[in-house]
């Protein structure tokens, strides 16, 4: 078992508390999608270059119209205004980033992926997959976490419901060939292992492509034993239900059946991270990363907007996993990078004069995680990790959307 050295071992002896009654008036189910591997703002090359900026990239025109106040979407039969109901970070950082930079480094993915999930990264500095062997202080280390807290564990324990959304998991094949058909639900498994290439038949339905691509280090909850069920990846699985392909997202938003806490991770082209090969609408490099991405969010987000879930108390956070460099030996966990958070609910802090709000409050994946404890009344016994010393995210919303600390622990004295 790896303990952090910062916040020390957290084990099962910690009750949780049940979940607390419906306030009416918070945040009641919560959507994350996942991107990749870019800054909102840095000091140089912010538009051209192996790694450019988000905010006012040309490459992004749905993410950038969220946040200038254009963003409109048809949206069950009618046109809506996305960007009245989006708030978005103007001081979101890499956790553990100082002004001068003097300060440890979170990197690459997968460490910040299980820090939005723990509040820390329990040591773990490479992206390998949960089960792989690793080199490290003893043989045959792998980072697979067992018996260490984090937020699904909180959530099941408090009887909230979680899944985790992966595009391209779960499909058939064909003389040993992948296909983009999904497999019946019987047969899903836990994605443990990572995977790319091309389809047999079919094409992906956000790009167009035949690549697919599945990353296990964007999939934060496959790297704990309680939320994983062990190295077992076949359909015998008790935890595979938690998983789903990402098509069956809109078929649980039609149904209203989503979870309370659903984790979205697109694939490696989708999510900003590869350029697909020969390019995506013309564009190559990092301009069709960034482009691949805001195609995929341009489609993915009003129709989670357009569902019973979203519309009743419902928030979507679109999260970015890490600061990059933006030129060679930049420092980018520094306080000139900022990291993308944008938040769209109706329960999102009000517009001023037509544009969202744009907050000045320093946050990092500790807060989103601090919220997510707050949201959903699993605070107790503690905060997770850094997620204790971190603000939490209610600066995007309007009051009340999160609970304050003494209405949680009030709430959590009731049960």
């Amino acid at each position: 078992m790896k303990c952090p050295m910062l916040f020390g071992c957290l084990t099962a002896a910690f009750a949780v508390t049940a979940a607390a009654a419906d306030d009416g008036r918070s945040i009641k189910t919560v959507f994350v999608i996942a991107m990749e591997n870019h800054n909102w703002t840095q000091p140089a090359n912010q538009f051209s270059g192996p790694i450019q900026q988000i905010f006012q990239n040309p490459n992004a025109p749905f993410i950038n119209s969220l946040v200038n106040g254009t963003a409109v979407a048809t949206i069950n039969g009618r046109q809506v205004k996305i960007s009245q109901q989006v708030a978005y970070a103007a001081n979101y950082r890499n956790v553990l980033a100082t002004a001068s930079g003097n300060n440890p480094h979170i990197h690459p993915s997968e460490p910040n992926y299980i820090w939005a999930e723990a509040g820390f990264n329990f040591n773990i500095f490479n992206d390998a997959d949960p089960f792989v062997p690793q080199g490290g202080p003893t043989v045959n280390q792998v980072n697979n976490l067992d018996n260490q807290l984090h937020l699904v564990r909180l959530l099941t324990q408090a009887g909230r419901t979680w899944r985790s959304y992966q595009e391209d998991i779960d499909l058939t094949t064909v003389a040993g060939q992948l296909t983009n058909v999904v497999l019946p639900k019987s047969q899903w498994t836990v994605p443990l292992a990572s995977f790319s290439g091309r389809f047999a038949s079919g094409v992906n339905q956000f790009n167009g492509s035949t690549q697919f691509n599945y990353a296990a280090k964007h999939n934060p909850m496959v790297f704990f034993t309680d939320s994983n069920g062990g190295d077992d990846p076949t359909p015998a699985n008790p935890l595979s239900r938690h998983y789903a392909p990402l098509q069956q997202l809109f078929v649980d938003l039609a149904r209203n059946t989503v979870a309370d806490y659903n984790w979205i991770t697109p694939n490696q082209y989708n999510d900003m991270h590869t350029a697909l090969t020969g390019g995506f609408l013309g564009l190559t490099g990092d301009a069709a990363n960034i482009r691949q991405g805001d195609n995929f969010l341009s489609i993915v987000v009003p129709a989670i907007m357009a569902s019973r879930a979203y519309q009743d108390r419902g928030a979507i956070i679109l999260w970015w996993d890490e600061s990059e460099e933006d030129a060679a030996n930049d420092n980018p966990d520094d306080f000139s990078h900022t990291i993308p958070e944008i938040v769209i609910s109706p329960l999102a802090h009000p517009n001023a004069n037509g544009v969202p709000f744009a907050s000045p409050v320093l946050l990092t994946h500790s807060s989103d995680l601090r919220t997510m404890q707050k949201v959903f009344h699993v605070t107790r016994p503690l905060f997770l990790g850094d997620a204790a010393h971190a603000n939490d995210l209610s600066s995007l919303f309007a009051e009340g959307a999160i609970p304050r600390d003494d209405e949680d622990d009030d709430d959590d004295d009731r049960h």
